[in-house]
């Protein structure tokens, strides 16, 4: 797991590096942190992650908590790391995205 419980974040690389690598991110949502996070549903198995609002020792507990719950069933934890390693950040994915918008916004 890894955790970033930054007060703010405009972009933040750290938890995409995490992702890549199967490492779990706990983070605040603020920022690029909450852009790029999304919490993680045991139910659907979607998700990538987990996430607090409030900048505080008890949320970010509670965050901590949820993510060693999470941790005890392993089949779930595996699909949630393969979630994580999925996500594309590259520049060819943002290109491709602008690329959509440009073409709705002309059409």
């Amino acid at each position: 797991m890894f955790l970033m419980s930054s007060r703010y974040e405009p972009c933040g690389l750290n938890q995409i590096y995490s992702l890549k690598y199967g490492t779990v991110p706990i983070v605040r949502a603020t920022g690029g942190l909450d852009d790029s996070i999304e919490p993680w549903n045991p139910a659907t198995e979607k998700g990538t992650g987990f996430k607090f609002t409030a900048y505080s020792g008890a949320t970010l507990l509670g965050s901590i908590q949820e993510a060693l719950q999470a941790f005890k069933d392993k089949a779930g934890w595996k699909k949630l790391m393969i979630n994580g390693m999925s996500e594309d950040f590259s520049w060819t994915a943002s290109a491709k995205e602008y690329a959509r918008l440009y073409e709705r916004l002309a059409g």
